[in-house]
């Protein structure tokens, strides 16, 4: 199993970047979220997306702001984050599902290996 995060960067507040996460080693068809970490602070859950991509959950702190959407046949999630501020600055995981629960951080082994996003003017 193998997740590879791409697209962060340093962006200015207001501005947008869109992340990936190619998957491979196993068949993607599964329930897949967006993990964060910030310094200093524990892991939090940013997303969350279907196997089929139809049912999109987000935490308060995103919503209206960040998208979450997934190309199966290719096996890649994306996560297109629009109007950033500096407390978006984190190192930006895409993960595995792990139990049934929507908006909970999945350990640590089911998640990429991350992309830094830092927003900053």
């Amino acid at each position: 199993v193998r997740l590879v995060e791409s697209g962060g960067g340093l962006v200015q507040p207001g501005g947008s970047l869109r992340l990936s996460c190619a998957a491979s080693g196993f068949p993607f068809t599964e329930v897949m979220k967006w993990i964060r970490q910030s310094p200093g602070k524990g892991p939090e859950w940013v997303s969350t997306i279907s196997a089929d991509g139809r049912y999109v959950y987000y935490a308060d702190s995103v919503d209206n702001r960040f998208t979450v959407s997934r190309n199966n046949a290719g096996k890649i999630l994306y996560l297109q984050m629009n109007s950033l501020k500096p407390e978006d600055t984190a190192v930006y995981y895409c993960s595995r599902q792990y139990g049934s629960s929507v908006d909970t951080v999945p350990p640590s082994q089911y998640w990429g290996q991350g992309t830094q996003v830092t927003v900053s003017s």
